[in-house]
């Protein structure tokens, strides 16, 4: 799965390269005083695209085009922003334009094939294709189109012959088998479609893949060969709903009946073409991508359910809370992926700073299944980020008395609620959880370092300590904070020298966080270096953040004392852990 995600990646990245860097000559300095109001509207398009406010990125390009109505820059950029803002009939309406004007540009073309097979032109959507040329993701991307516009015109061995340009590539293997068994499937070949779905599930078991692979084997009389699938989908998620009505739906009375094809035709057919590749995009953080490709499966079929979930997600990744919202809140009913979509918006409402109304939705999802804990650990996790110690500990809790025993996979939970009880004073609690989260990670960085340092920090078993935190460093060498932690415990160990060294590193790593900052200016005192530590506590000083007062009085303190000289950092330079274990 990685080596088809790294190509789709090299493949897809250059969607947006066809556009023009530049301003087209018409925004350029002019005499006409036109010019100076078609410039600004083209700056300001590029502007709000570059913050990701593709609505208002649209506006502004279509203010520039009433006065350069013929622009094809302004033209291109129009149909790009219309269509990642979702205004996909209006990016078709502009692209079908340039198209006329001349404009055979991969994007533009693959837009109108897209659009056209909505429409069911699969005759049209071929001529749009048939212009098409050029590298880069159009060699990935094309044989997807033109094999599901094949398909669309009836001629299936047309089909599959377009996805044979996938097959030379080892990560676009099963890409290209999945689309021929769709294709398959379709047009009477069940045979064929089973072999292909038996030789995907065999190594893969994604949910979309398990859906179409199950609801072929049901439909195909296969139903135990369904149930096995959905099964071992059930098992690898234990955590997860999504797999209760699929399980459901080959149990009892309903075994019996087939359900109906997710993807009956080619329209859809092509949806999904779209969303794998999205999707795989998406997962390599070319979310821009992704997006477009995103609205133009939802533009294909727009009941697409995990589609519309995945495109949630990458405004989600792009600072878009409200608008992904909007997407999580249409799928709330989903059987599949509702409750899923309501985890998430309860995070989209958290960005948005309307955290009453995310406690409010996590309570009851939590309540909704008291035999899950996905609901009772996001709102752990919810008042520990909000600093609220106790409230998150409470939700820990009961996260834990339906887990019972814990085992490997709880380990982070196991963290989570260590900070939480550490930073409301309960260290024996935290030392507890740490030291069973270690158990089940022993080489997990954020582990070594949190226990490490909390043991450094209050001056407990120090050579152990200094041991996990120095394996934490190895593990991530340029995490400021836990270099922080490996100093910190050279200098409770007296090894000033060693101190200064390592602190030195920490600070060019997090050059803004107080508490190392301060951590260093102890070191430098300890070493003779006086006036650099001064320095250092004045940076300090002014680096600390309104729940550190604590801090900031200890700073302030050394500043016009200097550390005693009869004793060790235990009564001075003490910081909590929260300056250098941030989960």
């Amino acid at each position: 799965m990685k080596a088809r995600v790294l190509a789709l990646s090299a493949l897809l990245a250059p969607l947006l390269a066809a556009l023009p860097a530049v301003a087209p000559s018409a925004v350029q300095a002019a005499a006409d005083s036109r010019a100076a109001t078609l410039s600004g509207s083209y700056l300001a398009g590029r502007f709000a695209h570059q913050h990701d406010d593709w609505g208002a990125a649209a506006r502004y390009i279509t203010d520039a085009l009433t006065y350069a109505p013929a622009d094809r820059t302004l033209m291109q950029r129009a149909v790009i922003y219309r269509l990642g803002d979702g205004r996909t009939d209006a990016a078709a309406e502009m692209a079908q334009k340039l198209f006329a004007s001349g404009d055979f540009s991969p994007p533009i073309l693959a837009l109108l094939s897209v659009d056209a097979v909505k429409k069911g032109q699969f005759k049209q959507a071929s001529a749009y294709l048939e212009k098409l040329q050029g590298g880069g993701m159009w060699s990935l991307a094309a044989p997807l189109l033109r094999a599901w516009i094949a398909a669309g015109e009836k001629d299936p061995d047309k089909a599959l012959a377009a996805l044979e340009p996938l097959t030379g590539s080892p990560g676009l293997a099963a890409l290209r088998d999945l689309h021929a068994a769709l294709i398959l499937e379709q047009h009477g070949r069940g045979l064929e479609a089973g072999k292909l779905y038996d030789k995907l599930t065999a190594t893969q078991s994604p949910l979309r893949l398990v859906q179409l692979a199950g609801n072929f084997y049901h439909r195909a009389g296969r139903v135990e060969d369904a149930r096995k699938l959905y099964d071992r989908f059930a098992k690898a998620n234990p955590d997860s709903v999504t797999a209760e009505p699929l399980l459901a739906s080959v149990e009892g009375a309903k075994a019996k009946t087939a359900p109906a094809a997710l993807v009956p035709d080619a329209r859809r057919g092509l949806a999904a073409a779209l969303f794998d590749l999205s999707s795989a995009l998406h997962q390599e953080q070319l979310s821009e991508t992704a997006l477009l490709l995103g609205r133009m499966a939802l533009h294909l079929d727009p009941g697409f359910a995990v589609a519309r979930l995945n495109l949630g997600d990458i405004l989600a990744s792009r600072q878009q809370a409200e608008a992904a919202l909007t997407e999580y809140r249409a799928l709330e009913r989903d059987a599949v992926v509702g409750r899923a979509a309501r985890l998430r918006a309860a995070e989209a409402l958290v960005d948005l700073k309307r955290e009453d109304e995310a406690v409010a939705m996590l309570t009851a999802l939590s309540d909704e299944r008291r035999d899950l804990i996905d609901a009772a650990a996001r709102l752990g996790d919810l008042h520990r980020v909000s600093k609220r110690w106790d409230p998150a500990v409470a939700a820990y809790d009961e996260a834990f008395r339906r887990i019972g025993q814990p085992n490997e996979r709880h380990w982070h939970l196991l963290f989570s609620r260590a900070v939480a009880h550490e930073r409301a004073g309960r260290w024996e609690k935290a030392e507890a959880d740490l030291t069973a989260a270690l158990k089940f990670q022993p080489d997990d960085a954020s582990v070594l370092n949190y226990l490490g340092y909390s043991w450094i920090d209050r001056g407990e078993r120090l050579d152990e300590a200094k041991a996990m935190v120095k394996r934490a460093v190895e593990l991530r060498p340029r995490d400021g904070y836990i270099v922080d932690s490996l100093g910190w415990a050279h200098y409770k160990l007296g090894e000033y020298q060693e101190a200064v060294a390592v602190l030195e590193r920490a600070v060019e790593l997090r050059p803004q966080d107080a508490t190392i900052n301060d951590h260093l200016g102890d070191a430098y005192w300890k070493v003779g270096r006086k006036a650099e530590a001064r320095f250092q506590w004045l940076r300090a000083s002014r680096m600390t953040q309104d729940d550190e007062q604590t801090l900031k009085a200890d700073i302030l303190r050394k500043l016009e004392e200097g550390l005693p000289a009869a004793k060790t950092a235990d009564a001075e330079g003490k910081a909590d852990a929260k300056g250098t274990a941030k989960p």
